[in-house]
């Protein structure tokens, strides 16, 4: 598990968990201990609220508390952002079960290939009940042990495959990250306005720069909600997308994000795992809004918040089902409602003035349903909306099941994003 030596290492990027409460507590700076603790408690009552298990789903053997091993496959490790958010996700199922250190095995730094399949196989000939894997390209890997392991319970994050693969014991799981890239998109428009109002830059120099990952429908969704999220407070900002074609690669982030300031881009956002963005944004003098974790200790004077995910929820929910024996949904997607999405904490020395309040606003209509984060009366592809696009059918017929009641239903019809269209006041710079 995440022992002091690991605390104390994450603790150099002030790894912050989400702050689910509101904006009380989203603008609170809370030390590894508290956040543990408070992580847990949420995740107690996030579990509660869990839906019930997928029709088609099938119960699995009680484990029992007292005899079962988790396992969990990690791309990374405590010094990577997503990987760290995980990390505490499994502290947090760990502290509301009540499972011991020998009961939860973890294997760092396992890449996208053949490595993973033997890291889920001698998890299982350890005698692990079930077995978590956090990143995309897993997910062929661990479809192979969970065939050759059908005793045995799979779990991967962020794939797609599951509910196809005719698997009783292979589970997709993602969260609604969506809605916390919006409210991050909230906190830079905010700013953008203030930089506005000061007459640093005119509102038509409102530029925007994100640096992505990959060219997927996980990346597109989550810039999109976050420039949807800007806009909605700042109608003349627009976006700059670059890629790095790599997770975490501190720095290939850096250079795209000096390449976007450079490009005249005055606010800069993420979707890549490390720190290499923000530490450029610090000595800048760029305003930036971070992934996973908090990145106020590399960038105290530009670092507004970061989209966070909780993974708690999820791994209490699933490790909770194997021990009471009952079916683990095939697709699991929870978002701000039930505690598994959130902001890190606001840099009060950054942020523009107001922005507290504003977050709680749009904090209370996300999860009281009254905002769509993918609502089509905010966005229009080519000049046209959505609607228009599917009714003429040809390329876009294929939302059609996605499209309704004036919104984009992401992640309701599978746990992955699905949103990849490239909608306008946004460029794309692909290699």
């Amino acid at each position: 598990m995440k022992k002091l030596f690991a605390m104390l290492l994450s603790a150099a990027m002030v790894v912050s968990l989400c702050a689910c409460g509101g904006a009380d507590t989203a603008t609170e700076a809370t030390s590894e201990t508290a956040a543990v603790e408070e992580t847990a408690e949420a995740t107690e009552e996030a579990t509660a609220e869990a839906t019930e298990p997928a029709e088609t789903a099938e119960a699995v053997d009680a484990a029992g508390a007292a005899d079962i091993k988790v396992g969990v496959i990690y791309i990374g490790d405590e010094n990577e952002g997503y990987t760290e958010a995980h990390m505490k996700g499994i502290d947090a199922m760990q502290a509301a079960l009540g499972l011991s250190e020998d009961q939860v095995i973890e294997k760092t730094g396992i890449p996208e290939d053949e490595s993973c399949y033997d890291a889920a196989v001698d998890l299982a000939e350890q005698g692990c009940s079930i077995i978590f894997a956090n990143s995309f390209g897993h997910e062929s890997y661990i479809m192979q042990a969970a065939t050759e392991y059908p005793e045995v319970q799979f779990c991967h994050a962020t794939g797609y495959q599951a509910a196809g693969s005719g698997l009783a014991n292979m589970h997709n799981y993602f969260t609604a990250v969506y809605e916390s890239r919006y409210v991050s998109g909230v906190v830079a428009g905010l700013k953008l306005n203030e930089m506005i109002e000061a007459g640093t830059i005119t509102a038509d120099q409102a530029k925007l720069g994100y640096v992505g990952a990959f060219p997927y429908a996980e990346v597109v969704s989550g810039y999109t909600s976050f420039f949807l999220g800007v806009r909605s407070v700042c109608p003349t900002a627009t976006m700059e997308v670059q890629y790095t074609n790599s997770w975490a690669d501190m720095s290939g982030e850096a250079e795209v994000a000096a390449s976007l300031i450079a490009d005249d881009c005055v606010l800069i956002s993420q979707h890549a795992d490390t720190t290499g963005a923000p530490s450029t944004c610090q000595t800048s003098g760029v305003p930036c809004v971070g992934y996973n974790v908090s990145m106020i200790s590399v960038a105290p004077d530009t670092a507004l918040t970061s989209a966070s995910i909780n993974w708690g929820p999820y791994y209490t929910y699933a490790v909770e089902s194997v021990i009471n024996g009952t079916a683990i949904d095939t697709d699991w997607c929870k978002g701000y409602a039930e505690g598994a999405d959130c902001i890190t904490e606001l840099n009060e020395k950054a942020i523009a003035a107001g922005t507290a309040e504003k977050v709680a606003e749009v904090e209370a209509a996300i999860k009281d349903g009254s905002l769509k984060v993918f609502d089509t009366t905010t966005f229009t592809v080519n000049g046209s909306s959505i609607e228009d696009l599917i009714a003429e059918g040809g390329d876009y017929a294929k939302y059609a099941d996605y499209v309704s009641d004036g919104y984009f239903h992401e992640s309701e019809l599978s746990s992955a994003p699905a949103f990849d269209l490239r909608i306008d006041g946004i460029t794309e710079l692909t290699n």
